[in-house]
């Protein structure tokens, strides 16, 4: 998967670039519960089927469609999403304040919970919300501006632990003007706050009284029984390791239905066990079909496929924290160690061999050919394994004389490399990375690990060595405070490889605190030319994932699948419908 930014994601996972269905949250997720309750005994209530076929053009109610992954969830508390598979379920279930519209735009969508666009104040400081007086929750009880209150309050709150504290700490106050309307006051000028109110609300009535930081091991969001939801569907069984069933809301407050009545969403092995249920038919959709399989998937004929660039990227990190080492010795501590590694991995290799061209090569964390990508002014890594032996040689890096394995200071330059399990292109990337690095002398050890487990034990916290693993960003804004920034270490941020650097940490400040795209522009080219310098990660490439859904699923054109959005594969989904 692939983190969220934003969030982490196993599939691609992330998120910089979400809506009803890509919720475009501006955080990056990765909280999970530590008790995650075993599977849920809520009955799954039978989908009724879908009525008879009529005009191909004309939608019908009823049926069943059936989503795939190869990750469990994590939590579906909007609170606390951070990896693709709970943001999976969590956009079926919960309604946002704002969602995007095909152009990355922020927008009050049918289902969306604001009536309108915000009301700004012309120093940018406040921003005034209404809300539509028809929203439920999926127990019957008004949504009102309690609801969001609670939830902006409890997300910045550092005792929760939530991924949303990077988007809403610079919010001074959160007040309730009445019971449709909420006002924000920012404390400084923050540019893409208006993709921060893309963000689920929670209910007040149910979590107010849970101590923040008990959110995180508390059964909401990992025990249908005890989720309340707000969207067209609800999430009605959780058998893990398995599937997940939700059932349109006969409540739902909407006024547009969904028009299919069940959501299955299951859950298999690898990416390969995937393709192959689609391909039988056991499934309709695929989100991530291997770029190695997608000709095979083209043939049968019966599956439609959309293929182009998405909003992630895929990077190596590396961890600053001494403790994730034996004898607390970073491995990466020097500058020219890591050029060292970005010249001795072969990533147009990467592209061309295991992506099939499908992906560009990145210097830093912004999406080629947005407005913000820095274009020369970051640094190019060529794959030249002669200059990686140089740098290594002067960061004080010698050859063991029985293996050739580098030493420093009496340690031996081995680490392991995590990724998540089931995920096949990370397997051949980290495969490419390992023999890269062993023409070189650094000695790699791929760890593939189940992604659901990984987040929570690994990644959150911050206990690894180094990591393979991806960007989904979740809205258009070039803004990576709270993966890059020392605010932002775990549990509450994302920068979970514990990096920083002083100058970066301002330059983020100073990206967001100005509104002119052009000056915007002129400091991102500064943070790409830092980043790309002192590389916290190594930039690989942007990548697309293939989409695939089966015979039975239906959507008019202005409904299909958005790959350029963090989501777009379940875009408008409330919309589509099945026929058998």
């Amino acid at each position: 998967m692939a983190k969220k930014r934003k969030w982490w994601s196993g599939l691609l996972v992330v998120s910089l670039v979400g809506v009803l269905f890509t919720g475009c949250s501006t955080n990056n997720t990765a909280s999970s519960p530590t008790n995650a309750p075993a599977a849920t005994t809520a009955a799954e209530s039978a989908a009724p089927d879908a009525t008879a076929e009529p005009a191909a053009d004309a939608p019908v109610d009823g049926g069943t469609i059936v989503l795939s992954t190869f990750s469990d969830i994590v939590n579906i508390n909007p609170l606390l999403i951070n990896d693709t598979s709970s943001g999976d379920i969590a956009q079926f279930v919960f309604a946002s304040l704002y969602d995007l519209d095909r152009g990355g735009n922020v927008t009050p969508e049918p289902w969306s919970l604001a009536a309108e666009l915000p009301v700004i104040s012309e120093d940018g400081l406040t921003y005034t919300v209404k809300l539509k007086d028809t929203i439920k929750w999926s127990d019957g009880q008004p949504i009102t501006a309690d609801d969001v209150v609670y939830t902006i309050e409890t997300g910045k709150n550092p005792e929760t632990g939530s991924p949303l504290t990077s988007a809403f700490d610079k919010v001074k106050t959160v007040e309730k003007v009445d019971d449709q309307t909420v006002k924000f006051t920012l404390s400084q000028i923050y540019a893409p706050f208006l993709y921060a109110l893309c963000q689920a609300i929670v209910p007040a009535h149910i979590l107010k009284d849970v101590k923040p930081t008990e959110i995180q091991t508390n059964a909401f969001g990992t025990d249908p029984a005890k989720t309340v939801t707000s969207g067209p569907w609800k999430w009605t069984a959780w058998k893990q390791g398995e599937s997940h069933t939700l059932d349109a809301d006969p409540n739902y407050w909407g006024t547009v239905k969904p028009h299919i009545a069940q959501v299955v969403y299951k859950i298999y092995a690898d990416q390969n066990t995937e393709v192959q249920a689609i391909m039988k038919g056991d499934t309709d959709h695929i989100s991530a079909i291997p770029v190695t399989q997608v000709e095979a998937v083209k043939a049968d004929g019966d599956i439609d496929i959309i293929q182009k660039p998405g909003a992630q990227y895929e990077y190596v990190m590396f961890n600053f924290d001494g403790k994730n080492f034996p004898d607390s010795y970073g491995l990466f501590a020097g500058q020219k160690t890591r050029q060292a590694i970005a010249h001795a991995l072969n990533r147009q290799g990467m592209v061309d061999n295991i992506l099939k061209g499908v992906g560009a090569l990145m210097n830093a964390p912004f999406l080629p050919d947005t407005w913000a990508d820095p274009g020369d002014a970051a640094v190019n890594y060529d794959y030249n394994a002669e200059t990686a032996k140089k740098l290594l040689a002067e960061d004080g890096w010698v050859a063991d004389a029985k293996d050739g394995i580098l030493t420093k200071d009496g340690h031996r330059f081995s680490f392991e490399l995590q990724y998540n399990a089931g995920n096949s292109r990370r397997e051949q990337v980290a495969a490419v990375i390992q023999q890269n690095l062993k023409d070189v002398g650094i000695e790699v050890t791929p760890k593939a690990i189940d992604f659901a487990a990984w987040i929570d034990q690994n990644v959150t916290p911050g206990k690894f060595q180094a990591l393979l693993l991806a960007w989904s960003l979740n809205t258009p804004d070039p803004d990576a405070e709270s993966i890059f920034s020392s605010k932002y270490f775990p549990p509450a941020g994302q920068n979970s490889g514990w990096y920083k650097n002083e100058k970066l940490d301002q330059l983020w400040v100073d990206g967001y605190s100005t509104v002119d795209q052009a000056e915007r522009k002129e400091i991102y080219k500064e943070v790409g030319k830092e980043i790309s310098t002192d590389l916290p990660y190594v930039f690989l490439y942007q990548y697309g994932q293939a989409i695939g859904t089966g015979p039975r699923v239906h959507w008019a054109e202005e409904d299909a699948p958005e790959p350029s959005l963090g989501y777009g594969q379940f875009f408008h989904a409330i919309k589509w419908w099945v026929t058998d």
